[in-house]
């Protein structure tokens, strides 16, 4: 998926030190959930359960809000 991609992390880490109240970052998780489910069933083409995909997208999908959490948007315990 070359063309898609979210908003760089050096224009949310600015939004987010000028108190935007909203940042959205819903097209990374999309990727990284895409990516997740393509890879799984790239290398386990006989899996059709949605359980056994979803399993690392849903890993996937976290990993990317930690990082935004944790190194992109600075709310790491604000919560």
């Amino acid at each position: 998926m070359p063309d898609a991609i979210g908003i760089p992390e050096d224009m949310l880490r600015k939004a987010a030190g000028m108190a935007v109240c909203k940042i959205n970052v819903d097209s990374d998780l999309r990727l990284a959930m895409t990516a997740a489910i393509r890879e799984h069933l790239a290398e386990n083409p006989s899996h059709f359960d949605p359980r056994q995909y979803l399993k690392p997208a849903r890993e996937a999908i976290e990993e990317v809000v930690a990082h935004k959490i944790e190194n992109v948007l600075g709310c790491a315990g604000k919560a």
